[in-house]
C-alpha cells in the first residue's frame, strides 16, 4: 500500500489543524489603533532608535532619546519590559513614543492617562489666575493650579516657566477640552522612594552634606538629597545665634550632624555645631587657671554678666564679683552689654561647659591688698618687740606711702 493513502485517524487530524490555526494567528499582524498603550522588550538599542518586540505583531521602535536622563545617559538597556504608546504605521514599521499626548491618537492617550494615572508631559507656558497653564505635546492645553505644583519653600513661581516636568491628570472633561494637572503626587512618589533609600543608609549620628531650603526664626529647614528635616536654631553655632538669616541662607550648601531620625512621624533634626570642632575641647589649655584674658560681655542677667572669651565659649562673672566689696542690685549697674573687659580665670569645667570669671581690675586690687597684708605681717613678726604692735607698723607703713 502506498504510504500516501494510509488512513490517518480523527485525533491527528484535529490536533494538526489546531497548531495550524494556532501558528496562523501568531503571524497574523495586530491592528494597533492610534494612542494603544502596549508594553514591550527591548530587543535592540541602536545610536537614534530603540526597538521593540512586540510577539506577533513584528517589531516597533521609538526615539532613543526619549529613554535618556538629562545628560543624555540611557536608563534603561535590552531585555527591559517599557509601556509605549502607538503612534503611526508606515511601510511596515510601527511607531511608538513613551510621552503622552503627542502625536495621533493623543486624545486616547491622554484619557488613558487619566483612567490609569499614568503621568504626562508638559511644559509650563505661563502663569495665569490660580495656577498656571500648562501644553502637552505640545498643542493640549491644560491647567495646574499653585497648590498642586509642589513649590518648594525656596522656588519662585515665575521660575517655573518654561519648565518641561511630569504631572498626573486629576480631571479629564469635555473630550480633552477641560484638563487640570498635578505635580504633587509624582513629587510625593519621588520623595519616598527616595526615603526608602535613605532609610537603608542613614544612622542617627552621620556627617551629611545637605541644602538650606528655607530660613525661619527657629531655625533652618536643609534637605539632604530627598529628605528633609530641622537645623533648631540652638543647634546652628557654639555661640549664641541671635538671627538665623545672618549665619545662613536658602540654597546655602551645609554639612551637618544627623541629631534624630523619626521615620514614624517623618520628623528628622539636624545640627551644624556638632560638626564643627567643639570648642570646650581645649578650653582649659587654652583658658589656664589664673591667666588674665579680655572678652566681650555678651550678655547681662540678674545673677552675672557673661562674657564671650571666643567664639563659643562664654563665662560668668557672678554679681557678687563686680561691686569691689559694695552691694549690687544688678550687673547693668557697673558692666554694659558690648563692653570690651578683662578677666582672670577662676576655674574651668570641661563637663559643665562653664568658666568662673572675675573682673581682672577688681581681682588685682584684692591681690594687691592682701600682698600689702601678707608683708606687713611677716615685717610684724621679724621685728623688735620695743617697735610697737603691728597696728603701729602698719599705720607707720601708711604714712610712709603718703609721703611718697
Amino acid at each position: 500500500m502506498d504510504t500516501n493513502d494510509q488512513p490517518v485517524t480523527a485525533g491527528s487530524d484535529e490536533e494538526n489543524f489546531a497548531e495550524m490555526f494556532e501558528k496562523s494567528i501568531s503571524k497574523k499582524p495586530g491592528r494597533l489603533e492610534p494612542g494603544q498603550m502596549i508594553e514591550a522588550m527591548i530587543v535592540k538599542i541602536t545610536a537614534e532608535w530603540i526597538f521593540l518586540d512586540l510577539g506577533g505583531k513584528g517589531e516597533g521602535y521609538l526615539d532613543r532619546k526619549e529613554l535618556a536622563d538629562e545628560s543624555g545617559n540611557l536608563t534603561v538597556k535590552e531585555g527591559d519590559t517599557v509601556r509605549a504608546y502607538f503612534q503611526s504605521s508606515a511601510n511596515n514599521e510601527m511607531h511608538f513614543t513613551t510621552k503622552i499626548g503627542s502625536g495621533p491618537g493623543k486624545q486616547a492617550q491622554l484619557e488613558d492617562a487619566w483612567n490609569n494615572r499614568i503621568p504626562v508631559e508638559g511644559t509650563v507656558v505661563k502663569e495665569m489666575k490660580g495656577g498656571f497653564e500648562i501644553k502637552i505635546g505640545g498643542t493640549v492645553r491644560a491647567f495646574c493650579p499653585f497648590s498642586q505644583m509642589g513649590i518648594r519653600r525656596e522656588e519662585q513661581q515665575a521660575d517655573y516657566i518654561g519648565r518641561s516636568l511630569s504631572f498626573t491628570i486629576i480631571e479629564y472633561g469635555e473630550d480633552g477640552r477641560n484638563i487640570v494637572l498635578s505635580r504633587k503626587a509624582i513629587l510625593e512618589d519621588e520623595r519616598q522612594n527616595k526615603m526608602s533609600a535613605l532609610r537603608e543608609s542613614l544612622k542617627e549620628g552621620m556627617k551629611i552634606t545637605g541644602k538650606v531650603t528655607s530660613i525661619q526664626k527657629f531655625g533652618a529647614f536643609v534637605d539632604i538629597g530627598g529628605l528633609e528635616g530641622l537645623l533648631p536654631v540652638s543647634e546652628i553655632a557654639w555661640s549664641r545665634t541671635e538671627k538665623v538669616s545672618d549665619v545662613l541662607s536658602p540654597g546655602q550648601t551645609v554639612e551637618v550632624i544627623i541629631k534624630k531620625l523619626d521615620w514614624e512621624q517623618n520628623r528628622f533634626s539636624f545640627s551644624l555645631k556638632d560638626a564643627l570642632p567643639d570648642p570646650w575641647d581645649a578650653a582649659a589649655d587654652s583658658f589656664p587657671v589664673g591667666s588674665y584674658h579680655t572678652g566681650t560681655v555678651s550678655r547681662l542677667a540678674p545673677f552675672g554678666a557673661f562674657v564671650t572669651m571666643k567664639e563659643g565659649l562664654d563665662g560668668l562673672i557672678h554679681i557678687s564679683k563686680l561691686g569691689a566689696g559694695r552691694r549690687l542690685s544688678h550687673p547693668r549697674e557697673v558692666l554694659k552689654e558690648g563692653q570690651s573687659v578683662e578677666v582672670q580665670i577662676e576655674a574651668v569645667d570641661r563637663s559643665q561647659r562653664k568658666i568662673s570669671l572675675a573682673l581682672a581690675e577688681i581681682r588685682r586690687a584684692e591681690e594687691e591688698e592682701a600682698a600689702t597684708i601678707k608683708e606687713y605681717k611677716q615685717q610684724a613678726t621679724a621685728a623688735p618687740q620695743n617697735l610697737g604692735s603691728f597696728g603701729e607698723l602698719l599705720k607707720a607703713k601708711m604714712k610712709q606711702n603718703e609721703n611718697k
